[in-house]
């Protein structure tokens, strides 16, 4: 990651970067933050390094991001963007891994289908998928299974879903303070950063040094 030309070192943006990302605050709360550290810098700053940098740490986490299992829960929350309400499609291995994320404009078949394939494209083929009752997410899938000899099962259990909605809690608990998303660009940014930290807390990330004790030295050390 290249931090040339920078009015401030690479720990200071990195640090700024992942608070937003991994707590439940606000740009201005982290401007508050740094100046009781001595170290004075714009929350309109940090909210461009988290646009920038973010993308890269997301490409880079990904290239090193450990295996999931067969056995996947898919399931979609609501996120605010422009005053409406978004879908952020989501799914978990029956561990709770993070398998992949999505945000879409609309909750329909076409939406389930891409996000299915794309989650397949970054993880494999899972064996089962549960779902809820959404007929569109059913659809979808069936969709993906059209034409295929092996097919992947769809399971319609709730309670087996409820590691998902968990799951969706954790997310949301960082971006209510938010209050949403000016644009559907910057959501899907900050909702890819969110996402990247939080599968590092469980140590999804498969490269890491023996060194590395804990989720915050792994940030630092994938985003250096």
């Amino acid at each position: 990651m290249n931090f040339k030309w920078r009015h401030f070192q690479s720990d200071i943006i990195l640090t700024c970067i992942r608070w937003y990302l991994a707590y439940p605050l606000s740009y201005r709360n982290i401007e508050e933050m740094m100046l009781e550290r001595g170290i004075e810098v714009d929350h309109t700053t940090i909210n461009r390094w988290v646009l920038k940098y973010t993308p890269e740490i997301e490409k880079k986490f990904r290239k090193h991001k450990a295996p999931v299992g067969t056995s996947w829960r898919l399931d979609e929350t609501y996120i605010k963007v422009k005053g409406q309400w978004k879908y952020l499609y989501r799914a978990v291995d029956k561990q709770g891994l993070t398998i992949d994320f999505m945000l879409s404009a609309k909750r329909d078949t076409k939406a389930a289908k891409k996000f299915f394939k794309k989650a397949i494209k970054n993880n494999g083929t899972p064996t089962t998928v549960n779902i809820d009752k959404s007929g569109a997410n059913n659809a979808g899938i069936k969709e993906y299974n059209r034409g295929l000899l092996h097919k992947v099962k769809i399971r319609q259990c709730k309670y087996l879903n409820n590691i998902v909605e968990s799951d969706h809690r954790k997310i949301k608990t960082i971006t209510n303070p938010m209050k949403g998303f000016q644009s559907f660009k910057t959501a899907r940014i900050v909702l890819a950063g969110i996402e990247v930290l939080s599968m590092i807390r469980k140590n999804q990330l498969n490269y890491m040094p023996l060194f590395v004790k804990n989720s915050v030295d792994a940030f630092y050390q994938l985003a250096s």
